[in-house]
């Protein structure tokens, strides 16, 4: 008798995927302050894949948004010290805000 070997490939979840569907959920789930991110962070780090990949997909947009600002806050000035201060207080609240997505994605990717 001839046994057969069935083997299930799970699927690895995208970093991108992820960023997408949380800044997606968040967007729709913008009126409910702390419960919105943590649904959209479940959401996020469950199509992430894994815990690494939930918290990559949470904060790599908000420090490349802050980082940008950060580094072209010039051009739109045209006072560089301003600009780099304005640019840190940008990512300084864009980090700030990104507490209840980081805990919704830890727990999506530990549930992935």
């Amino acid at each position: 008798m001839a046994e057969e070997v069935v083997v299930v490939a799970k699927a690895e979840g995208s970093i991108i995927g992820g960023m997408i569907w949380m800044a997606v959920i968040s967007i729709l789930l913008f009126w409910l302050p702390v419960i919105g991110p943590l649904v959209a962070g479940v959401v996020g780090g469950k199509k992430a894949g894994g815990v690494m990949a939930g918290m990559m997909a949470a904060l790599l947009p908000a420090i490349l948004i802050g980082g940008l600002l950060f580094v072209f806050g010039s051009a739109l000035t045209g006072i560089p010290i301003l600009s780099m201060i304005a640019g840190a207080g940008a990512l300084v609240l864009s980090l700030a805000g990104v507490g209840p997505l980081l805990i919704g994605a830890i727990v999506g990717g530990a549930l992935a």
